[in-house]
């Protein structure tokens, strides 16, 4: 063994070997991606604003932004590239998001521009997606008083799950698909939202599952701040009026203040529904349910997209 594979982890090797396949990928990116995998905690304690060290990084946040958000060879500098579309999540209703943990097979899936509207990191390239690690939620973490429990994060295919269980031993571990299966339904009991993540410093792609709240979430956070980091499901919640009886049940699950009760029946405020699909579950009339709305984008359904790649795929 040289000296270089004695002092780098596998995975990150793993990782290095995987960004060179990927056409402008620069040693910036990698370098941001390797600082966000390597030390979660501390990107994402001073990103929410809960580190110590996070005004002293407050004069220089316009570098590092600029940094991370630096144009890509075949974009122009002219283009408006954001930190929400270097990094952001989608909403993904329970059922659908079971089923992306449960993929038994590897798939690659590129350009979601309809699905994943932003404009970097848009793909689902899954390899051995049954390695799933959970990992202690950094978001909730970094908070003084956060909702339990802490482990809900996952983290999904390699090289990512390997990354992250070699760098963060005491804070993964590694779950089969049903145990993420069981995770998933926990968190989407206790009222929290399902978010598919995706970060171009992380090979330009998919890599985990958050299960968020809006009092620790940092992407939730900077949702109600006015950053759109996270994009609808491509439903919205609908009120059957004849079932609702006003009881604000459903309303008090709502992360995202869509739902209030107005003359003894639930109304939905559309603008700020995300399709979660939480509240659903929680009425116990069930007077609720989720209804295509072509004006909040297009769902990931996985599935479909992996039937719609194979028929893409040329015959060789």
């Amino acid at each position: 063994m040289g000296i270089k594979s004695w002092f780098v982890k596998p995975s990150t090797r793993a990782f290095v070997a995987e960004a060179k396949k990927i056409q402008g990928f620069s040693f910036l990116d990698f370098l941001h991606g390797y600082i966000y995998a390597r030390w979660p905690y501390l990107y994402i304690s001073i990103g929410t604003g809960e580190h110590p060290l996070s005004k002293a990084f407050t004069p220089i946040a316009g570098f590092v932004n600029g940094l991370i958000t630096h144009p890509k060879p075949d974009e122009s500098a002219q283009e408006q590239i954001g930190f929400a579309d270097t990094y952001h999540g989608k909403a993904v209703p329970l059922e659908e998001v079971k089923k992306l943990v449960l993929i038994n097979e590897e798939i690659k899936i590129p350009d979601l521009e309809q699905i994943i509207p932003y404009k970097r990191a848009r793909s689902i390239i899954l390899k051995n997606p049954d390695h799933i690690v959970v990992l202690d939620c950094p978001c909730r973490a970094s908070r003084s008083n956060p909702c339990l429990p802490l482990d809900v994060c996952l983290i999904v295919g390699e090289p990512f799950a390997s990354f992250i269980l070699e760098h963060q031993p005491k804070r993964a571990r590694r779950i089969t698909p049903e145990e993420a299966v069981n995770i998933i339904q926990a968190e989407d009991e206790r009222g929290h939202v399902h978010h598919v993540f995706f970060k171009d410093a992380m090979l330009e792609r998919f890599y985990a599952i958050c299960n968020c709240c809006s009092c620790c979430c940092g992407a939730m956070q900077a949702q109600h701040n006015g950053v759109p980091m996270l994009a609808s499901s491509g439903y919205v919640s609908q009120v059957d009026a004849e079932l609702c009886i006003g009881c604000g049940d459903c309303s008090e699950y709502c992360q995202f203040e869509a739902l209030s009760v107005n003359e003894y029946i639930n109304v939905v405020d559309e603008d700020k529904c995300m399709g979660c699909g939480v509240c659903i579950t929680k009425c116990s009339q069930e007077a609720l349910s989720l209804r295509r709305e072509p004006t909040k984008g297009v769902p990931l359904e996985i599935l479909a997209l992996m039937e719609e790649a194979v028929s893409l795929t040329p015959l060789p």
